[in-house]
């Protein structure tokens, strides 16, 4: 009984610290400018201000398309991503493909050296012509290769006799891959769907780099912009060369945006966990 006490207020205690920080973005978000520059972050705010989600909901036609974006480039991306990584995974994991150790190693090398950032530039722009296109910022994420090694890692402990028995009743690769390895594999898909979401969500670098149509901007970028712009304004320089009627706070506006790009994301993560318990259970192989 008492070790249950220990271990439970163990846990409550350290729940209540990794809480913290979300609160504090949270309390953030909702304080007046003044206070936090005066007095810094608190738990609770004194003068409750909802100025920041102003500035960032200033245009909200551009914000619900920038969020629009992003959420069909995330479930795009992760379905198509989890398809090509894990038939990858499945051909690699195969004992029978001859040259799964070749591919394997030229798959490998790729996590060790990489052609740079302007010969990426130059392939996406120049010979594939995504410039100021979605395929740039779904495409090149889709697969990879540490991603296929860890797929190929976990197929390979499904036994070989489940695949074997479907063989005797006649299935084939596909059927065997689509009916028995994925259903089996769901631990190892929900994790690297996680993987692909969380990357797809997060991405601005590269529509930084190739998107300059204002309404293709994802959500990430859009409120980046909104940052930069409002640390322009901020600036002696931008007060004299125009006139601005409303005047966006700095620091809660970090923490506002820091809210909007995370809720989403943080609400969906109770879903996807059940995955992986459902998964658990599925994998199992009774002897």
């Amino acid at each position: 009984m008492a070790f249950m006490i220990i271990a439970y207020g163990t846990v409550a205690f350290l729940t209540i610290l990794c809480l913290l920080p979300f609160w504090l973005i949270i309390s953030g978000s909702f304080t007046s400018e003044n206070e936090i520059i005066g007095e810094g972050f608190k738990l609770w705010p004194n003068d409750l201000s909802i100025d920041a989600y102003k500035a960032v909901f200033n245009n909200p036609e551009q914000i619900f398309r920038a969020y629009w974006v992003t959420i069909c480039l995330t479930v795009i991306g992760t379905c198509a991503g989890l398809f090509l990584t894990s038939m990858a995974g499945y051909v690699l994991a195969r004992k029978d493909f001859k040259y799964r150790n070749t591919v394997a190693f030229f798959m490998y090398f790729t996590t060790l050296f990489s052609g740079g950032l302007i010969p990426w530039y130059i392939l996406i722009v120049k010979y594939l012509d995504w410039k100021d296109s979605y395929l740039a910022m779904l495409i090149p994420a889709l697969i990879s290769a540490w991603n296929i090694i860890l797929m190929k890692n976990f197929m390979k402990s499904i036994p070989d006799s489940i695949v074997e028995s479907a063989r005797i009743d006649g299935a084939n690769d596909f059927t065997i891959y689509s009916r028995l390895i994925l259903p089996l594999s769901t631990p190892g898909l929900a994790t690297i769907g996680l993987f692909l979401a969380l990357g797809y969500w997060n991405d601005w670098f590269t529509a930084n780099i190739f998107i300059t149509t204002e309404s293709k901007f994802p959500l990430q970028f859009f409120l980046y912009k909104i940052l930069a712009n409002a640390a322009v304004l901020r600036t002696d320089i931008a007060a004299n060369l125009a006139a601005v009627n409303f005047k966006a706070p700095a620091e809660t506006l970090k923490m506002a945006v820091a809210v909007v790009v995370t809720g989403p994301i943080v609400l969906l993560y109770p879903f996807v966990q059940k995955y992986f318990v459902k998964g658990l259970t599925i994998g199992a192989v009774k002897g």
